[in-house]
């Protein structure tokens, strides 16, 4: 429903999770193949997906000021049990935070050299680490209490809220934000 731009850096990979489930329809593309190759999934790690997902979700309508949609495991436990490591260059002083156990592989927290690319399982990087690197850096930029879901009940879609003030409120003022203001003018 969303026809604003991608969040910025790692967050497109975190909007994108939030955005597999179409709470309107139900149709959840982690059931399908394409869906489970855009995130670098495999099959055995839908659950878990799911489950991070919905918690996702809950922390973005706390963004926008709206009480979770459901009972769910909280973000930092889930993020908890993500592997990650700091890396510091001893050439230039840089650090960065990375998933751990994964030394081959990206550290852009949107790379699939980690599940779903042609490298082998022992490359891959969990989906929970790629997030939490993606919430880390995106604290560090200033740009995650930005990363809202849309305040329309039957949608809950993640977006990036651009507004000068921070004060979006739907996904799509054209679909979410006309709906909200259609049904206000009726109850009148």
């Amino acid at each position: 429903m969303n026809d604003r731009a991608p969040a910025p850096g790692g967050l497109a990979l975190v909007q994108t999770l939030v955005n597999t489930l179409d709470l309107a329809s139900g149709a959840d593309s982690l059931d399908t193949a394409d869906g489970l190759a855009r995130l670098g999934l495999a099959p055995d790690e839908v659950p878990g997906a799911r489950e991070l997902r919905e918690s996702l979700r809950a922390v973005c309508l706390a963004h926008a000021g709206h009480p979770a949609h459901a009972a769910v495991t909280p973000l930092g436990e889930l993020l908890a049990r993500a592997p990650l490591r700091l890396t510091v260059d001893e050439h230039d002083g840089s650090a960065r935070l990375t998933p751990a156990g994964n030394a081959g592989t990206s550290t852009d927290p949107n790379s699939r050299n980690s599940p779903g690319s042609s490298g082998s399982s022992a490359a891959r990087v969990p989906l929970p680490s790629r997030i939490a690197v993606a919430v880390a850096e995106s604290l560090v930029e200033g740009t995650w209490p930005r990363l809202k879901a849309c305040e329309a009940p039957d949608c809950h879609w993640a977006y990036y809220d651009r507004s000068p003030a921070g004060r979006g409120r739907w996904c799509s003022m054209s679909v979410c934000g006309a709906r909200a203001k259609m049904r206000r003018y009726r109850a009148k």
